[in-house]
């Protein structure tokens, strides 16, 4: 990735630390928590790799075909699990934005270089707008909503377990899409 070490190995650590969460996640009893986690966690961690400062590290020319490869096989087997219903589809799209990034990123001159007379390339633009609107929509779902003091919420016969909440399983795909708004603007 281009850009300082500094933002760089915050970016590793935030998708590294989401990564692990979501292999947590996978023994939820939750059969939803389960069957999203393990795809999250595989985007978290290709993400933190990613991420490696480019002056620290830099990846072998047969990483960025595996990491598009990887990341078009969850893409598509994410794309193929959710059986039409839209509201998944925020997962390969996730996993379209990686492949987009991992064969672009090499390409890529990187900060201080004229990215050409272009500008801004479009796929790059929209795929901008999408996550920056996803991270504001998600985040604002995180506000919590009070509840009547005394009572406990309609059909909670339980607390959820750590690894059963809704919205540790949200904290997750907001920091994922931070991170991809960060990486996007680093092309």
């Amino acid at each position: 990735m281009h850009g300082p070490a500094v933002s760089g190995w915050l970016l590793v650590a935030l998708c590294a630390a989401t990564g692990a969460y979501c292999l947590l996640r996978m023994r939820s009893s939750v059969e939803e928590q389960r069957r999203s986690a393990g795809g999250e966690a595989l985007m978290g961690f290709g993400m933190a790799a990613m991420a490696v400062p480019a002056a620290v590290l830099t990846p072998p020319p047969w990483a960025w075909p595996a990491y598009a490869v990887v990341f078009g096989a969850t893409g598509l087997h994410s794309l193929w699990a959710s059986h039409g219903d839209t509201r998944h589809l925020h997962h390969p799209l996730g996993a379209a934005a990686m492949v987009y990034m991992a064969v672009a990123m090499p390409l890529s001159p990187g900060p201080g270089h004229a990215h050409g007379s272009a500008g801004l390339p479009l796929l790059t633009g929209l795929l901008l707008l999408y996550f920056t609107a996803y991270v504001l929509v998600t985040g604002v779902r995180l506000v919590p909503v009070t509840a009547v003091a005394g009572r406990p919420p309609p059909g909670a016969v339980r607390a959820p377990g750590w690894g059963d909440r809704p919205e540790l399983a949200r904290a997750c795909r907001l920091s994922m899409g931070i991170a991809t708004v960060v990486m996007l603007l680093t092309m």
